[in-house]
């Protein structure tokens, strides 16, 4: 899940920003997306299993195609949502397109690029148990799978303690990484829960 996460978070970012910025990717990729992010990616998984076999290359694969959606769609929304002023102001002062991106819209989107990471780590997670369950492969997916054929109800009640304790410390780990990163936006000065 982790390795998934990791992959599609770079490329994802990158391709939100061009989406945003370049009109010709934006109108080449936005049908794409716009398709693509209401769509139940885990019907891809018997597809991934035939090109990928039913190995951890698979189960990344499919983290990858299912985390990457959300992480673009809230990079998009990130850059588009700039203000105007900020880059009008930066531009009448002689800022090059690289300094634009740079010192404005990177920072100003770094919410909303969160916002999107951190909807994406718990698909990622799901997704992750799920593609173990479909290949009965080892890990909490598969282990689950195989107990709750021979009727052991404890080692399934295990795993979902297990899934529920990873689930919580890497929500809580993103939000204090959310929280370090952003002190100087105007979230971090209002109480938040998670």
């Amino acid at each position: 899940a982790l390795a998934g996460f990791a992959i599609a978070a770079v490329p994802g970012i990158l391709l939100g920003i061009l989406i945003a910025r370049v009109a010709s990717i934006g109108w080449f990729f936005d049908p794409v997306i716009s398709v693509g992010f209401p769509m139940p990616k885990i019907a891809f998984i018997p597809i991934i299993i035939l090109w990928f076999g039913v190995y951890d290359l698979s189960k990344i694969s499919i983290v990858i195609f299912d985390v990457i959606f959300p992480i673009i769609t809230a990079r998009v929304a990130g850059t588009r949502g700039v203000d105007r002023n900020l880059l009008w102001s930066a531009r009448s002062l002689g800022a090059s397109e690289r300094e634009l991106l740079r010192e404005i819209v990177l920072p100003a989107g770094l919410p909303q690029i969160f916002t999107g990471l951190q909807v994406a780590l718990p698909i990622g997670l799901i997704v992750t148990i799920i593609a173990e369950m479909t290949t009965a492969g080892s890990g909490l997916g598969g282990n689950m799978l195989k107990a709750s054929r021979f009727v052991d109800s404890m080692v399934v009640f295990a795993a979902l303690v297990e899934i529920a304790i990873v689930g919580v410390l890497l929500i809580k780990a993103m939000a204090v990484v959310r929280a370090r990163l952003l002190h100087w936006h105007q979230e971090s000065r209002q109480s938040r829960t998670v």
